[in-house]
């Protein structure tokens, strides 16, 4: 691990005014995936900003009936918050899935959605990586790539997001909230990541001085009809093959909104609105899923060791869409 320096940020202001000084700093809150990183020498920040002390931890309802999270409060007590549990089973049940009790006392939301998309390339520093060192070449592509992306690749990279509260934030049409040099801005959930490209060494379309403050969820959170679906090679902390966001209105029998987003498969948590637009007053068959699956997985490609992840992903698909329309609020 090389050298850095350490500061705590006492307010807002001490935060914004830290990193926009010190080109090549980070804010550290949990620290579950930056120190981890920093252990293996693939991230080498100059200076950490401590940003555990700012007040940004509450959950709390908004006017227009949706809920604001605050970036420092930890994922398990995100998915152990009544209000959350209540009207966004499928993000309690999203976050549950992921890592272990341990890592989610410990991780933020606002981490979470800043840990970086990464494959074991990415950690050996040893091979090359246009994510770690841009302009050398993705060692995935040719390699050992049976977990990697089939949706919005590119010649630079094929890594995946690897998280799962990020799926169901997409699915529930969550706003990230930021501050910056600028001021206050939103960014829809759908924007906040990026696709490889020509830039994989980019992950979010957040500013080097800008700081996560809030997640705010609008006021229908899908609690009738839901499913979070993981498919992965062992039943605890594993990171998905396949993971699967799924939320209807259904009123007999005729689905209204749809809401189908996947993780495992991408860049970016992905979602593909012409398939969520196909379901709109079909009734919630078994044969209307499976269409608006094909329709999701369309442009898939895959790569030696992982086309499998194709065929996984419609049935991914059909199994949780099922799910939602026929187990009413399961969990």
């Amino acid at each position: 691990m090389n050298r850095f320096s350490y500061t705590r940020a006492e307010d807002m202001t001490s935060a914004l005014r830290g990193i926009a000084s010190a080109p090549g700093a980070r804010f550290i809150a949990g620290g579950t995936n930056l120190i981890d990183l920093m252990k293996e020498n693939v991230e080498k920040p100059g200076r950490l900003i401590d940003i555990t002390r700012l007040a940004l931890r509450r959950i709390q309802s908004l006017a227009d009936g949706g809920l604001r999270i605050g970036a420092l409060a930890t994922n398990s007590g995100v998915a152990y918050d009544q209000e959350v549990e209540r009207r966004y089973p499928l993000l309690a049940q999203a976050i549950l899935a992921g890592a272990s009790a341990q890592l989610r006392n410990m991780a933020t939301v606002g981490g979470n959605l800043m840990q970086r998309t990464r494959c074991s390339y990415f950690y050996d520093t040893a091979t090359p990586c246009n994510k770690r060192e841009p302009g050398t070449r993705c060692s995935a592509r040719e390699g050992f790539n049976r977990g990697h992306a089939i949706l919005g690749t590119s010649a630079q990279c094929i890594a995946v997001h690897p998280s799962d509260m990020c799926v169901a934030l997409l699915a529930l049409d969550a706003v990230v909230r930021v501050s910056g040099p600028d001021g206050e801005r939103t960014i829809p959930m759908a924007e906040f990541h990026r696709l490889p490209g020509d830039t994989p060494h980019t992950d979010t379309n957040l500013g080097a001085a800008e700081l996560i403050t809030a997640i705010d969820l609008p006021a229908e959170g899908f609690p009738r009809h839901f499913a979070y679906l993981k498919v992965r090679d062992r039943a605890s902390y594993a990171f998905a093959l396949v993971s699967l966001a799924a939320a209807l209105d259904i009123e007999q029998g005729t689905i209204g909104r749809a809401r189908i987003a996947l993780g495992g498969v991408a860049h970016k948590p992905w979602r593909d609105p012409q398939a969520e637009a196909l379901l709109q007053g079909r009734s919630a068959t078994a044969q209307s899923f499976a269409q608006a699956a094909e329709v999701v997985l369309r442009g898939a490609q895959g790569f030696e060791h992982n086309r499998f992840k194709i065929e996984l992903a419609k049935h991914a698909v059909v199994r949780a869409l099922s799910r939602a329309a026929t187990r009413e609020g399961a969990a």
